[in-house]
């Protein structure tokens, strides 16, 4: 019998845990860093401040990694509090902590959202966060709380030759 559940310990069909770096996924252990969705919207940029058409992605139904692009260049969820009425939404979604700096980890870090001179106004939510190999990340995100709030994406200044696939 050959294991699915590569990376990881299986029990019959069931993947139990994933070694380090993995994500049990579909009954498997799979590398997010091979195995994501591309997120290219150019409404999420920090730089957007644009409202006339707001944005929620509590109404989006997240499944498995995505990576972040804006238009042909890797771009990341801000590590910093922004000013509110920017990403195409009202209260724009940025992690409180630093992104992982060691290929190959997966970590969780703290989503909060600005609004109303508060840097984390609405409940703050975890999602897991991936350094690969190759310079970019990858996120497993979460629907927020409520609407409007979106996910931010700047352009990461840290990487090259990072491009669309």
């Amino acid at each position: 019998v050959v294991s699915s559940c590569i990376g990881g310990v299986q029990n019959r069909d069931l993947c139990l845990f994933c070694l380090s770096g993995m994500d049990c996924s579909n009954s498997q252990c799979v590398d997010p860093c091979h195995n994501y969705t591309v997120l290219n919207d150019d409404w999420r940029s920090t730089n957007n401040t644009d409202i006339q058409v707001l944005h929620c992605d509590k109404n989006i139904d997240w499944q498995g990694w995505y990576r972040l692009f804006l238009g042909e260049s890797g771009a990341h969820i801000p590590e910093r509090c922004l000013d509110p009425n920017r990403c195409g939404t009202h209260a724009p979604l940025w992690i409180t902590q630093p992104h992982p700096t060691q290929s190959g980890e997966i970590l969780t870090r703290t989503v909060c959202s600005s609004w109303e001179g508060n840097c984390c106004k609405f409940e703050s939510h975890i999602i897991h966060v991936k350094l690969c190999y190759g310079n970019y990340y990858v996120y497993k995100l979460e629907k927020p709380v409520t609407c409007y709030l979106a996910y931010c994406a700047g352009i990461c200044w840290q990487t090259r030759g990072d491009t669309a696939p």
